[in-house]
């Protein structure tokens, strides 16, 4: 009987240059994940994708706002492991080494947030990946506290998030919010423009960016209210686009997903920033307040047959992870809940060219969030959990800033740029369009 050692190849198409990390060294970075230690990786201080290397072992690590997908080859020498940020990427390497006939956008796997991922590459079949968790917020820690005190622990904790991008990465140049003057986008706003001042910046580095689709939606009034309010009129600047620049079909080009919610979200998200960047051939830096909802639980519960109060309640980072690793609904591919659908956010800026920058998804403020005593606050009650983002948010935002807060009706920022008219005119109603559509990307 013959022996064969297999050869391992590692193929890294990753950008390493798009971490962010605050207080090590990437190479110190890349350690940690390789040590397999957990709590150690929980140290990194930032958001980030790593790749560790040892032999035929390889781990990966990363935070919601970097996305890393992994797909494996056979080669006749060995397995082939190929890593990317996209699906795309993957298979456009494979097409350049002549092995995209074992592709299929289905058999890529993107690595899900806050877990160290570890794959054996031992040859044919190579065994599924082990993860390990890295980060374990405790839940219900704030118990008995106060809205103002959650307030300031949660919006504080963000502040200090927006402070350190603003003197470590984004240093120098113009600012822009993707602003609807919601909860989540006018916390991000008022605290970016505080940071500023704190720092000895201008303010004038910072601009409100509102998308408006044929001068019908509501996001533009309520961000025009929301400043006025505030008496910072001049930092707002419309994006205004007619209904024919939404194209769905790109969006899942770009973001490389179908689910509705995402897409529609996504639409949007482009057509704000494709009108940001033809303006503006070189600004560099989005700042936005994608994560909020997850964080405080902000979804309606009642759209979503799978979900109930207790489920969203009772388990750990829901919107964030999915129903999480190892549960029958996780899906390899795609990871699950923020941790999937932060590519409506990401990829529209990445692919533009843009750095963007969403403090809301960074673990220290998600550690925050999951301490919030919810079942305490809102003893199930659903209005009491949708009313609570508002009255934590704005709290936090006077303590930290000492600015009152317009707070205004939830919607989702889909809904809020255009009339309903426009957007079920522009967009299929059935998941099954959207799958369709991601699937002939490849036929």
């Amino acid at each position: 009987m013959m022996n064969h050692e297999y050869v391992n190849r590692i193929v890294d198409l990753t950008d390493p240059s798009k971490n962010i990390i605050y207080n090590m060294s990437q190479e110190e970075a890349i350690e940690l994940v390789n040590s397999g230690d957990t709590q150690a990786v929980r140290k990194i201080d930032g958001q980030f994708a790593l790749v560790a290397v040892e032999g035929k072992t390889i781990r990966m690590a990363r935070s919601i706002g970097r996305p890393l997908r992994f797909f494996i080859a056979k080669l006749k020498a060995g397995p082939c492991l190929i890593l990317a940020e996209r699906i795309d990427t993957i298979h456009n390497y494979l097409k350049q080494e002549g092995l995209d006939d074992q592709f299929h956008p289905s058999y890529t796997r993107m690595a899900p947030a806050h877990y160290i991922t570890t794959i054996e590459l031992l040859g044919c079949p190579d065994p599924s990946p082990v993860y390990q968790r890295f980060f374990t917020p405790v839940r219900n820690r704030f118990k008995s506290s106060s809205i103002e005190q959650l307030g300031e622990y949660y919006i504080g904790t963000l502040y200090e998030e927006i402070k350190k991008w603003l003197k470590f990465r984004a240093q120098t140049g113009p600012i822009g919010v993707t602003f609807s003057a919601g909860i989540d986008s006018g916390s991000v706003f008022l605290l970016t423009y505080h940071a500023l001042r704190e720092l000895g910046e201008s303010p004038s580095r910072l601009k409100a960016f509102t998308l408006s689709v044929e001068g019908k939606g509501e996001d533009l009034k309520q961000a025009r209210e929301f400043l006025k309010a505030l008496g910072m009129e001049l930092f707002l600047e419309p994006i205004e686009i007619k209904s024919a620049g939404l194209d769905w079909k790109k969006t899942i080009k770009v973001v490389e997903d179908y689910k509705p919610l995402d897409i529609q979200s996504a639409t949007m998200n482009l057509a704000v920033l494709e009108g940001i960047r033809s303006r503006y051939p070189d600004w560099k830096y989005i700042i936005d307040g994608d994560g909020g909802d997850e964080n405080l639980k902000d979804y309606p519960i009642e759209e979503n047959p799978e979900l109930t109060i207790r489920s969203v309640l009772n388990n750990l980072m829901l919107y964030h992870e999915g129903w999480g690793v190892g549960k029958m609904k996780h899906s390899l591919t795609y990871s699950g809940g923020l941790s999937r659908g932060y590519m409506r956010t990401y990829t529209p800026a990445d692919i533009l060219g843009f750095e963007g920058f969403s403090p809301y998804t960074l673990e220290n403020v998600i550690e925050i969030a999951e301490g919030i005593p919810f079942i305490e606050i809102t003893k199930w009650d659903h209005e009491k959990l949708y009313g609570l983002k508002g009255q934590v948010v704005a709290s936090g935002v006077k303590t930290v800033t000492g600015m009152d807060m317009p707070v205004f009706t939830k919607r989702r920022f889909q809904h809020g740029v255009a009339n309903m008219d426009t957007f079920n005119r522009h967009f299929p109603e059935k998941e099954i369009d959207y799958r369709r559509e991601f699937l002939a990307i490849y036929e």
